[in-house]
């Protein structure tokens, strides 16, 4: 097979999943998750991972797969293998050059068995570093600068990266410049670079492909906020809670895990801190809920604003008539040429 790779990409809720398996039974394909908190092991409600009960982590036979640092394995999806899901321990620091590494070796696996590689996901940024290869990728995080930087303000934060780095704090857009962990990251970038020059600059090999189709999902938001208030009142019923419960009996903690920084966990710190009440309880309980959903509209529209960026993105709308169809059509026609 010439080296096609089809991307399903958008905000949440707007059933990339569903789509992307459609199109793998049709066009001999696999699918390789693009999300950032679906690597973690354990963390299967929250992040939406929706597998089949009793499905089992398979371990490839390539020696190329078995030869990474990380365990790369794959689940079955009515029979389609999804690949990327628990790769680490929730304490584990993943990074997107870790992501990078693992989608790579997936990608060019599955090319090497004659078959389509269908690319998953919401977290823009990795699929940018996966497909277009990002220059500072190679700098690894510095935890003990980003926990200083953590005390300081946006303005203080602005001023710093003025100082370290004005070229960089030019070419950051308006929402970038109010976003700490964006600041603290560049900061952080560009304090590796000074210190080591051009030693820890490293881009990233590109996949060499030599057919690429983006398909984008999307709903107007009052659609998109009802789906994501209902996606919310199923995982409560799946047992969030419970699997939260598990985690915390496991080990880990809110401090040192991808707890305490991944949506649908984060917002239930609180409660599992209350001593209070059954009823006061289940007050909280509910104020969380509300949290966790707005928390879910307000991501929902940060991936929209980075996937709008993207001019290569052949949009869909999921609210009009017969758009799985369309989007079959595009692919076949892709796919054929």
């Amino acid at each position: 097979m010439m080296k096609k790779l089809l991307v399903i990409c958008g905000p949440t809720a707007t059933g990339k999943t569903a789509l992307a398996l459609n199109l793998a039974k049709k066009f001999n394909g696999e699918l390789v998750s693009a999300d950032s908190r679906q690597v973690y092991k354990g963390m299967d409600i929250g992040t939406g991972k929706d597998l089949p009960k009793n499905s089992q982590f398979q371990i490839p036979h390539s020696q190329q797969l078995l030869n990474s640092q990380f365990p790369i394995g794959y689940f079955l999806l009515e029979k389609i293998p999804l690949w990327l899901y628990d790769i680490v321990e929730p304490d584990y620091q993943f990074s997107v050059a870790d992501y990078v590494e693992c989608a790579t070796l997936v990608i060019k696996d599955i090319w090497q068995r004659d078959k389509l590689p269908i690319l998953v996901g919401g977290t823009g940024f990795y699929l940018k570093a996966l497909i277009d290869g990002l220059e500072t990728i190679g700098v690894p995080p510095d935890w003990e600068l980003r926990q200083k930087l953590a005390a300081y303000s946006v303005f203080r934060l602005s001023a710093l990266l003025k100082k370290i780095d004005p070229q960089k704090w030019e070419k950051m857009n308006e929402s970038d410049r109010r976003n700490s962990r964006r600041l603290i990251r560049a900061i952080e970038i560009s304090t590796k670079l000074k210190i080591k020059n051009e030693k820890l600059k490293m881009t990233m090999k590109k996949l060499k492909i030599k057919k690429l189709l983006f398909i984008g999902l999307k709903a107007p938001f009052f659609e998109l906020y009802s789906r994501i208030d209902q996606r919310v009142e199923e995982r409560l019923r799946q047992g969030i809670i419970k699997e939260i419960e598990t985690l915390l009996k496991k080990g880990y903690n809110w401090e040192n895990s991808a707890l305490g920084t991944t949506m649908g966990y984060k917002q239930w710190q609180p409660y599992f801190k209350n001593s209070q009440s059954a009823i006061s309880n289940s007050q909280l309980r509910e104020e969380i809920k509300q949290r966790w959903k707005f928390d879910e509209h307000d991501y929902a529209r940060r991936q929209m604003t980075w996937f709008r960026k993207d001019s290569r993105i052949r949009w869909f709308k999921i609210t009009e008539e017969g758009w799985p169809d369309k989007v079959e059509q595009l692919v076949r026609s892709w796919y054929n040429r």
